[in-house]
């Protein structure tokens, strides 16, 4: 391979072959399958395996963290920077082997070992609420009451699930440990108790509220506060406002995704805004000052001599506030001028005067633009 040449990054989601909508389980379930796959103790000396595994441990440390995948959503490989942290330990490019496969990873590459007992106690779930607001809102910062409907601990059994105070007790079916053990051959295979879905435990009498669940379903308002300088797509993150966790478990996240308006008058461009405005014949000759509309009250433009139509003239600090930093941007102003449709006797003579004294010989002043056309059109 030559020295020069470009090496580009695959594709997260491709790597895991997963879809850019994948929610949790999906990405750790391809992620399970893969390393599964390529793990270097299921193909000792296969370097093209060790690197898939590496990438496919990579993808998924980025794509399982809610802030790193907003980040790459965005901003792709430049916006997570490094992440391969190699593979070795009980850690592949800084995600926890054991969090994804449990036990039945470590039974599957062994003859034998200890297990460990499968726990009740689970992270709730994110959630996403989709917030529309106005152009000047994105602009200036805003804040709102919105509802959400999430899951909560229940109160009559504060998470326990039983309906008196015995709580679960150990599954018959795996004898509390929450796996099925199998011998195939030369392995020994674990698989999650379907009797309690890997808990090891069972609740004999579950809550009359919550029939078991540990959860139940409320809806509640929330205040939402939205930073000047918002994009569309922006997602604000609620530390700990998604769901409750399962048997006392801790709560997910809220995520806010901002949708904004478009403005009858401004365009966005960044952290610019971008505007139309008419001026007359005379104003775009001998030039002047006008007063204009800006996002944040008016603003007097000044027009040079000789402006033409198409020029667009800077209004510095009259754009856009930087999320989270100091400064704001520009407002660009483009100015068409307009040609009256009509004009009066007085006026055409006036005009014709003008014609006359721009004119040398009855040629133009600016032959260099008949010039240019003929280049164009030969």
């Amino acid at each position: 391979m030559s020295s020069n040449t470009k090496v580009t990054k695959a594709d997260y989601y491709e790597v895991l072959g997963v879809s850019r909508g994948a929610d949790d389980q999906q990405l750790k379930s391809a992620y399970r399958r893969l390393a599964l796959k390529y793990h270097p103790d299921r193909n000792p000396g296969d370097n093209e395996a060790e690197e898939m595994f590496k990438q496919a441990s990579e993808a998924y440390q980025v794509l399982s963290d809610a802030d790193k995948r907003a980040a790459y959503d965005r901003f792709g490989h430049a916006g997570v920077g490094a992440t391969g942290q190699g593979f070795g330990g009980p850690f592949a490019g800084g995600v926890d082997i054991g969090d994804i496969f449990g036990d039945l990873f470590g039974e599957m590459f062994s003859m034998g070992g200890s297990t460990r007992r499968a726990t009740r106690q689970q992270r709730g779930d994110d959630l996403r609420f989709d917030l529309t607001i106005d152009f000047e809102a994105a602009i200036f910062g805003y804040e709102t009451e919105v509802k959400i409907r999430r899951l909560e601990t229940c109160v009559v059994c504060h998470g326990r699930g039983s309906a008196s105070s015995h709580g679960p007790v150990a599954c018959a079916q795996c004898q509390g440990r929450g796996q099925i053990r199998y011998q195939q051959g030369f392995f020994s295979v674990a698989r999650t108790c379907g009797a309690c879905g890997g808990a090891g435990q069972v609740i004999g009498d579950p809550c009359t509220v919550c029939h078991g669940e540990t959860r139940v379903s409320k809806e509640l308002k929330l205040n939402v506060k939205v930073p000047p300088g918002v994009e569309d797509g922006t997602r604000i993150r609620y530390s700990g406002e998604g769901d409750a966790g399962r048997s006392g478990g801790p709560k997910g996240d809220l995520y806010v995704v901002l949708a904004i308006r478009a403005h009858d008058f401004f365009q966005r461009d960044g952290h610019n805004l971008r505007c139309v405005i008419p001026i007359s014949f005379p104003q775009a000759a001998l030039g002047t000052e006008i007063e204009i509309p800006a996002i944040d009250g008016p603003v007097t433009l000044k027009i040079p001599e000789g402006t033409q139509s198409g020029r667009e003239l800077r209004v510095r600090g009259r754009g856009v506030p930087f999320l989270s930093e100091k400064g704001t941007g520009d407002l660009i102003v483009k100015v068409m001028v307009e040609i009256p449709r009509k004009l009066t006797r007085a006026q055409r003579e006036l005009i014709s005067r003008l014609a006359e004294s721009l004119a040398v010989d009855n040629k133009p002043a600016s032959p260099s633009l008949i010039e240019k056309m003929k280049d164009l059109f030969n």
